[in-house]
């Protein structure tokens, strides 16, 4: 079996993959720049055990990492494994799209993950809003490949600093309004943030796409907050939570010369 890890700021994610490619089980969990490997290994077995699965059928890995000291560790972890070195993700490689960018090393490994899984998946051009610790926007353009996109703080980010410099906004729950116009102060703070985060999505994509020409260009949603935003806005052809680690295991199928199956799971 194969296990996709993608390591954001915030959150770190795995999905596992069965030899057909299928995707078979997924979890979450908070990144901790501080966790060694034999802690991130106990997190994985303890996964796994509860999950009724074996951490010896894992045979192969890759790995997509913004974080890297916690890189190291999960490289470390697999390494010991698995025997071998699993595969980290980087944009220095071109993994087959190609990049229509200057210095595209110092593109995260995430976003090369996000247009080549949006571009497999959903063909080309495609532009992928991802919601996480910032919000990243990746465009494929109609020549296939990856030519840039847009960067702003996440959500989540935008919320806690508010809650910290505001002396008389305390937190709320995260979640899509009915309205725009907010009666009260938590219906206020949940439009600004969560109306506010779809807004921008719309405005950056509609000038992406007047500045590239292009109209029918499907519009991927994808992060932990997708499907809250997507509540907010019709901008979205689809909400694929697991774009980015579907990239990983693409990615990992190229590397290895592997054709991945057409049936890849898409939720």
């Amino acid at each position: 079996m194969f296990v996709a890890v993608d390591v954001g700021n915030t959150q770190t994610t795995l999905a596992l993959y069965d030899g057909k490619g299928k995707h078979v089980h997924g979890w979450r969990l908070k990144t901790d720049r501080t966790d060694t490997s034999d802690e991130l290994l106990s997190k994985l077995c303890s996964f796994f055990a509860i999950s009724g699965y074996e951490v010896g059928s894992i045979d192969a890995a890759g790995i997509a990492c913004v974080v890297p000291t916690i890189a190291r560790a999960w490289r470390k972890v697999f390494k010991h494994l698995i025997g071998k070195e699993p595969l980290v993700i980087s944009a220095a490689e071109t993994y087959g799209i190609p990049i229509e960018m200057p210095y595209p090393q110092t593109i995260g490994a995430d976003r090369i993950c996000n247009a080549i899984a949006a571009k497999k998946t959903y063909g080309a051009p495609v532009i992928v809003v991802d919601f996480g610790t910032a919000t990243n926007i990746d465009v494929v353009n109609a020549e296939g490949a990856f030519c840039g996109g847009a960067i702003a703080p996440g959500l989540m980010l935008s919320a806690a600093a508010l809650f910290e410099r505001a002396a008389k906004l305390s937190s709320i729950p995260i979640e899509a309004p009915k309205h725009a116009l907010g009666r009260d102060t938590a219906g206020a703070l949940q439009s600004g943030l969560v109306v506010g985060a779809a807004a921008m999505a719309e405005g950056l994509v509609a000038r992406i796409k007047d500045e590239l020409s292009i109209e029918d260009a499907p519009v991927v949603a994808t992060g932990g907050l997708a499907r809250t935003v997507g509540q907010a806005t019709n901008l979205f052809t689809a909400i694929d939570s697991d774009l980015t680690l579907r990239g990983v295991y693409l990615i990992w199928c190229l590397t290895q010369g592997r054709r991945p199956t057409d049936s890849l799971d898409v939720f």
